[in-house]
């Protein structure tokens, strides 16, 4: 019998034979791997996508942490005119921004609350200043630190400004530190917080260009600007060592109110051109005071960095310089890494202060 000799050529051989079906999955798997391939690289390369990588939040709030007429609420208002106002096919939120009330400690039950119980809102965001800061320094806020939420943006510069009734006897910061200086029991002084704090630390600071210790002034502690402006019109107080915007808000409105100095290293400009500076009336003293919001420490990396990248997009509009000119303030346009740096440079600066008062 003839043995019929076998034609298969080397590639033909019986390991390297796959049926019809394995060998299409395996091409599915491939394809599917690329893409999954494809998809995360997009996604973890910033910039690449056209939109963001989550869902946007739905609707937005911003909380003021004193009562409304003051530095806080005057943040949370210009917040809102910022989102609220821009054309219908860019705004961000269907209904408008809401405005909400979280009064006490001069900021530390908002931050608690934060903290504490609202830690990943996605669409909240709460008013910070200067004074913010200052408390943190100084313990005003428990044990908590920067690191407890994530700060999000400045949104404008303000100074500090001596502020009284319109009709005081005193023209100028002059006048008022020479009554101070003749009779410091019979001028009240009225600002945010308690002895010890940033209001109370600018009013000691000026009292000392009168040759007044810290211990000899009458400071009278509210809940912020506003609730101080009240009482200054009231009569409970003589003077209110507020803010400049907050301030300029109220006598826009109508309030009997009259800034006596700014304290700023030059005159502002606009409406205030007029009101003289600390240093212009022999108090070598500026006061700036930053404003803007953060949020809750759980909210996610996708979510802050959703907000972060509107907030740099909307600092750097037109239409927010004219904004921030209406509400009496200057641009101060940081987010990221730079606003963090900044706080952490007014931590340093808040505790280096209180030997010069006497403070511990």
């Amino acid at each position: 019998m003839t043995r019929r000799r076998s034609r298969l050529r080397p590639s033909e051989g019986r390991d390297d034979r796959r049926p019809a079906w394995l060998a299409a999955s395996l091409a599915r798997s491939l394809v599917r791997a690329a893409a999954l391939a494809l998809a995360l690289a997009l996604a973890l390369w910033p910039g690449v996508l056209p939109g963001p990588a989550v869902a946007a939040p739905t609707a937005a709030a911003c909380v003021a942490p004193a009562r409304p007429g003051g530095g806080f609420d005057l943040t949370c208002r210009l917040l809102a005119e910022a989102l609220d106002g821009a054309p219908q096919e860019t705004r961000l939120f269907a209904a408008p921004v809401a405005r909400d009330f979280l009064p006490g400690g001069v900021g530390a039950v908002a931050f608690n609350e934060v903290v504490n119980r609202r830690r990943a809102e996605n669409g909240t965001l709460v008013a910070f200043s200067e004074g913010s800061i200052d408390a943190l320094a100084r313990g005003g806020f428990g044990d908590h630190g920067l690191g407890d939420v994530r700060w999000l943006a400045a949104l404008g510069l303000d100074h500090g400004a001596m502020v009284v009734r319109d009709d005081a006897p005193w023209s100028d910061l002059r006048g008022f530190l020479a009554a101070l200086a003749a009779a410091p029991h019979r001028v009240a002084i009225g600002g945010g917080g308690t002895l010890g704090g940033r209001d109370w630390l600018r009013a000691a600071m000026t009292a000392k260009a009168a040759g007044l210790g810290a211990g000899e002034i009458r400071f009278v502690g509210f809940d912020g600007g506003g609730s101080c402006s009240e009482g200054l019109i009231g009569g409970f107080v003589q003077a209110c060592v507020n803010d400049v915007a907050d301030s300029q808000a109220l006598i826009d409105a109508g309030r009997p109110l009259r800034l006596l100095a700014v304290y700023a290293p030059a005159r502002l400009g606009g409406e205030l051109a007029g009101v003289p500076t600390a240093r212009e009336q022999g108090v070598a003293l500026d006061w700036p005071v930053m404003r803007g919001v953060y949020m809750g420490p759980d909210v996610s990396d996708a979510d802050f960095d959703w907000w972060r990248q509107r907030m740099d997009a909307l600092l750097a509009t037109p239409g927010y310089a004219r904004l921030l000119e209406r509400y009496h303030l200057s641009p101060l346009p940081l987010t990221g890494p730079a606003l963090v740096a900044e706080l952490e440079r007014m931590v340093t600066l808040a505790r280096a202060r209180g030997p010069d008062t006497g403070l511990p």
